[in-house]
């Protein structure tokens, strides 16, 4: 049976997700399942976003506006794409300055079917993680992942790059939180990074992050810009 417990939160089903989600609105970034976000949040409509989050269900969708978006667009209320992620807040923190630096803890991508008529100043939308039910089930596809494939491509890359890794984080880390965690650090564009998010399983997630890897490296400018067309 599927279940995930996040923080003090445990959900055992489908039925435990809300259906209602206030969106925080990331260009270029993603959300993964038993992955974790920190972000300092200083725009007025997303503190407020927080406090309502902590005084309900502690849950959010991350979601990317539609490519292409211009800066002046994403301070309004830009096209998003249909597919993002809800995480629940495991770590919160007041600067002092108004700021807030919070943690959010990833429990299951959804579909994006509409958003709520209103005048708070942060957007909410209507969400479904049916097509995502797997996404509850720890480790779920990672016997299917070719882990070793994995590794020594990112070894070659951070070699290319003149990066390091800890080695022994990586090697001990589950496969999955290995390749949900790549998949957020990666340098790729937004394009890339939802294609990354809306892979059917575990297994086409690496493999997609191993072809991705492997075209950078040999176009030789080890994953700086935008791979899909």
């Amino acid at each position: 049976m599927a279940s995930m417990t996040v923080g003090n939160a445990t959900y055992a089903g489908l039925d435990d997700l809300p259906q209602v989600v206030p969106l925080f609105v990331l260009p270029g970034a993603i959300l993964l399942p038993r992955s974790h976000m920190p972000l300092n949040v200083f725009e007025p409509r997303y503190t407020s976003m927080i406090d309502s989050a902590l005084r309900t269900d502690r849950m959010i969708g991350v979601i990317q506006p539609q490519f292409e978006t211009s800066d002046e667009e994403l301070a309004g209320r830009p096209k998003l794409c249909t597919v993002g992620c809800m995480g629940r807040i495991t770590g919160f923190q007041e600067s002092g300055d108004g700021r807030y630096l919070i943690t959010l803890s990833g429990v299951s991508r959804f579909v994006l079917r509409g958003e709520l008529e209103e005048r708070a100043p942060f957007r909410r939308g209507h969400v479904d993680a049916t097509r995502f039910a797997g996404d509850l089930t720890t480790g779920i596809g990672e016997d299917d992942v070719d882990r070793d494939l994995l590794l020594s491509t990112l070894k070659e890359y951070l070699s290319v790059n003149d990066l390091e890794a800890d080695w022994d984080s990586v090697n001990s880390a589950s496969t999955e939180v290995l390749v949900n965690a790549l998949c957020m650090m990666s340098p790729y564009g937004p394009k890339e990074k939802q294609a990354l998010l809306e892979t059917e399983n575990l297994k086409v997630r690496a493999d997609t992050l191993i072809a991705l890897a492997e075209v950078e490296l040999a176009r030789g400018n080890g994953g700086t810009g935008s791979t899909l067309q």
